[in-house]
């Protein structure tokens, strides 16, 4: 069976898998004891109790150990020893200690009783993400990125359900802190502690202004022909990132930015600067989509962009599997928008 329909199957139905797991694993402690000479079927059970006895060189503990009776140890490693036909332990009254055969057999034991959990423990984590629901904190503006996003989600989260939740920025991280939100996505965070930030992709930002502006007839602009027009932004408290990105890009072009009213949000801001025939400001792609005022113009500016890059924000402690899964997403995701961005 190819590794993607393990994966599959482990989603499906993971005791199933577990099982095939088991049978594969002692076919491999057996066919490694053969090697070395010795034959007969194995039982998962035996090989437990085998390095249970290995590690206590004692029945009696052993037995305590795997809350079973000590007969029953005793026959198992006994029907072991007979089907491997060779001695695993040499015995006495008073002492028990491991052979040749058996000091070589218990790494092999060891590995496969610990590959074994490990296997066990990751198909219960892929089938309760099957049935989990992602709790995920977006902005209004994430428009088609949010379905690049959910495109990108490989095969194991196929049948994950979301929940979306519209908050601003700040809430979208704090929320993720709290616990309330299993990830979120945020823009123009460099850092943010307690947290882990994968990258998305980078938005290149658009100009809007009055479509009655001269500029306005152009099909892009150069960001110094905006000099001495108000700028509409963000305070660099409200959003730092954005605001030293614009101010930085304006400094560079050889001038420094006027700027005019507060930034009230997107909406109003934009019905203020169709309304007065003066100002502009600077837009994501997604939110540049929902604008359908014919007083506004939206034009792509010349020379370097001034980008603002897409994070997703989880916990820094987040379920590996949880992780796993949107970090290859992720990845995925940069890989498609990587020529578009």
């Amino acid at each position: 069976m190819p590794l993607s329909g393990v994966r599959g199957f482990l989603c499906g139905d993971p005791e199933v898998c577990i099982d095939l797991f088991i049978n594969i694993s002692v076919l491999s402690f057996h066919h490694r004891a053969a090697r070395r000479g010795l034959g007969g079927p194995v039982e998962l059970r035996q090989i437990q109790y085998f390095v249970a006895v290995a590690e206590e060189l004692h029945f009696g503990r052993a037995a305590q150990r795997l809350h079973i009776g000590q007969p029953a140890v005793s026959q198992q490693v006994r029907r072991l020893e007979r089907e491997l036909r060779t001695q695993l332990f040499d015995r006495s009254s008073r002492t028990v200690t491991l052979t040749a055969a058996g000091q070589a057999l218990l790494p092999e034991g060891r590995a496969l009783l610990k590959a074994l959990g490990s296997f066990a423990a990751k198909a219960q984590r892929l089938a309760a993400q099957k049935d989990a629901t992602f709790r995920v904190g977006i902005s209004s503006a994430l428009g088609e990125r949010l379905d690049d996003f959910l495109d990108a989600l490989p095969d194991s989260g196929s049948g994950t359900r979301f929940e979306f939740q519209t908050l601003g920025a700040h809430h979208r991280l704090e929320e993720v802190r709290a616990g309330r939100l299993d990830a979120a996505f945020v823009r123009g965070v460099e850092s943010a502690p307690g947290l882990r930030l994968l990258t998305l992709w980078y938005d290149p930002l658009v100009a809007a202004l009055p479509a009655a502006h001269p500029l306005a007839g152009r099909s892009s602009l150069n960001l110094a022909d905006l000099a001495g027009v108000p700028l509409r932004l963000a305070s660099r408290g409200e959003n730092p990132a954005l605001y030293d990105a614009v101010v930085a890009a304006c400094r560079k072009t050889g001038f420094e930015p006027t700027f005019g009213a507060p930034f009230t949000g997107f909406q109003d801001t934009l019905a203020e600067i169709g309304a007065s025939g003066d100002g502009w400001t600077l837009m994501y792609p997604t939110a540049a989509d929902t604008v359908s005022s014919r007083r506004i113009a939206l034009l792509p500016l010349d020379g370097e962009p001034i980008t603002m890059r897409m994070f997703l924000a989880l916990p820094e402690n987040a379920d590996p599997m949880r992780l796993e899964l949107l970090t290859e997403t992720a990845a995925r995701v940069r890989r498609k928008t990587m020529g578009t961005s």
